[in-house]
């Protein structure tokens, strides 16, 4: 039992101290960077210490991300509402062009609201309404 506790503790002592070498950091002429534990002569090299971890990045600040987050949230809901609100409209209108396209094609005798009363339509303006509304269908409706 002795002699496997002295053996782990070898084990432990060579282990942190293989860790312990030096790593050294230097780039070439071509711009290539190197890591080894050797420094090349005559170049200038950076010692980098392994024993350290990295620092991590600065995190950004909570508070603030929680917040801008939220403010996004905001805004997409707003855009969301406005797309929604938008669609529903768009809807609306090519129904209303359908039927008035399906009235032009139905009926031969069109009339039209005018300022002294009821004006029927002729059949060439009837025609010219049906190709501006299928016009106006394949436009604006999907």
């Amino acid at each position: 039992m002795r002699r496997m506790i002295i053996a782990i503790m070898v084990a432990l002592t060579l282990g942190t101290t293989a860790q312990a070498a030096q790593i050294y950091k230097w780039v070439d002429d071509q711009g290539v960077t190197h890591f080894d534990a050797q420094p090349p002569a005559g170049r200038q090299t950076q010692q980098i210490d392994i024993q350290k971890p990295p620092t991590p990045p600065a995190p950004a600040n909570s508070k603030s991300a929680i917040d801008g987050e939220a403010e996004q949230r905001a805004v997409d809901s707003v855009v969301k509402k406005k797309v929604a609100e938008e669609e529903s409209r768009r809807a609306e209108d090519c129904k209303l062009l359908r039927t008035n396209l399906s009235q032009l094609q139905n009926n031969p005798r069109v009339r039209e609201q005018v300022e002294g009363g009821l004006k029927r339509l002729s059949e060439d303006e009837r025609q010219g309404r049906i190709a501006e509304t299928q016009k106006a269908i394949s436009d604006y409706c999907l």
